[in-house]
């Protein structure tokens, strides 16, 4: 897919990479632009005031945080870091960079097979050996949705060895609204194999500048920070970051976080009147389970101008967007269910 793809004089509606349809915030983009005439100047290596930022917010002492390249690059800075157990026990059907990470760092990965669009977290902690280097978790997954609650994750952690880390991927955290979801630095307190990550890329809007971060036990945090490169994330990245957990922007980000959830409901309940079958969603993507149409169905989006993302014989991805951007996906799923799709 590319997005120079247009019909007629529209422009393609990009709803394939689970971006938040929101521009950044005006204060951060103002810092943003400010710090384009220090370019000359190196990051501050340690990220000491993003560091501190996070501390006051989560709670939790500087040397349980680590910084860097949203939350992907800080998944593969651990996997590495926990090494040298060869295995690591990961949902089937979640994020497609796991596998990839897994193969990055020399380890080989235990994939799970999902219950319906969800983790199946019994099959998960029977799948953990003395081979194990660690557990992947991600709540929501993606790219179903589905979330995991709170009793069900403990019932998990405890069948699981002190020493097996669990690491649970939380990217679109901001997303939740089923109150039976745990947040996962309630686990964190109560578990000490429990690391965290988070990133700033989906719900602050800040995709671009590839910032995250994990909150793990302190012994982890120098391992993993050998791993990660000098000078990352970037100054624009840190500052951002920092401006962005300032108490002044939370309002903000809590009505644009609710507001897509409300338009995550319509656009679920819009397609199931259509006729499709899509899984409930507490992340600001939908899922649909269109098993091998999935190809086809994101092809012929695509010469519509509509850009998804297929998994081939499971099923399609779609961020939910601007309402114009979800009226035109609906107005074509109508048109190609109409057509025989």
């Amino acid at each position: 897919m590319t997005a120079a793809t247009t019909v007629g004089t529209q422009p393609p509606a990009d709803l394939s990479m689970n971006e938040t349809p929101y521009p950044p915030l005006p204060s951060i983009r103002r810092i943003v632009e400010n710090g384009a005439g220090a370019l000359q100047r190196y990051p501050d290596r340690t990220s000491s005031a993003l560091v501190g930022a996070l501390s006051a917010r989560l709670g939790v002492g500087p040397e349980a945080i680590l910084v860097g390249p949203g939350s992907a690059g800080l998944c593969q800075h651990l996997v590495q870091a926990l090494g040298p157990k060869p295995e690591v026990v990961h949902p089937a059907l979640s994020f497609e960079g796991y596998p990839l990470i897994i193969r990055n760092v020399g380890a080989r990965g235990v994939p799970v097979p999902m219950d319906g669009y969800r983790h199946d977290l019994p099959a998960m902690a029977a799948a953990v050996t003395d081979q194990t280097r660690c557990v992947l978790l991600c709540n929501p997954n993606n790219p179903t949705g589905a979330a995991l609650h709170r009793d069900e994750i403990e019932d998990f952690l405890a069948r699981i060895p002190a020493d097996v880390p669990v690491i649970i991927d939380e990217a679109y955290r901001e997303f939740v609204t089923d109150p039976q979801v745990p947040d996962g630095m309630d686990l964190y307190r109560a578990h000490g194999n429990v690391c965290v990550l988070r990133t700033f890329s989906k719900a602050y809007g800040l995709a671009a500048l590839r910032v995250g971060y994990a909150v793990v036990p302190p012994r982890v945090t120098p391992l993993a920070a050998m791993t990660g490169a000098v000078f990352f994330p970037n100054s624009l990245a840190q500052a951002a970051a920092v401006a962005s957990l300032d108490e002044a922007v939370t309002p903000e980000l809590t009505r644009r976080c609710a507001e897509l959830a409300v338009s995550r409901t319509r656009l679920i309940d819009d397609l199931r009147d259509l006729g499709l079958t899509v899984a409930p969603s507490e992340a600001n993507f939908v899922w649909l389970p269109l098993g091998e149409r999935a190809t086809s169905f994101a092809e012929r989006a695509r010469e519509a101008g509509i850009l998804v993302m297929a998994i081939p014989g499971a099923g399609v991805r779609i961020t939910v967007g601007t309402d114009e951007a979800n009226d035109r996906l609906c107005a074509f799923v109508r048109t190609a269910l109409a057509a025989g799709l």
